[in-house]
């Protein structure tokens, strides 16, 4: 058995966003959290996305977990909001990822169909 690889932090760092993007309901949350001028209740956002309270309070931990969002509690609401210094990283990684050029060697053979 090979070796873990290791990743450098920004790889690492870009992967773990990715994954915390990697489903449609926090893609919404997210185009929806991004659109708004101040936070959003949770119990707002169980009135919009067609899931559960379970399920989105789910969606919701990933996406803090990932930094993208945070949350403050304000009982008996959890008020979400972007975390826009995160969310500019984010932004800004995958800026970096797909302005990268892609070489055109070996493109003529390689998955060509």
């Amino acid at each position: 058995m090979s070796p873990k690889p290791e990743y450098s932090p920004d790889v690492s760092e870009l992967a773990q966003i990715a994954k915390a993007m990697s489903h449609p309901v926090r893609i919404y949350i997210l185009k929806k959290l991004s659109q708004m001028q101040s936070c959003c209740y949770s119990g707002d956002l169980v009135l919009e996305v067609p899931v559960g309270r379970s399920a989105l309070s789910q969606h919701l931990k990933e996406l803090k977990f990932a930094g993208l969002i945070q949350g403050e509690i304000e009982p008996p609401f959890i008020k979400y909001c972007i975390n826009r210094d995160n969310w500019n990283k984010a932004q800004k990684a995958f800026e970096n990822l797909f302005d990268a050029p892609v070489s055109d060697v070996n493109a003529a053979s390689c998955c060509s169909i």
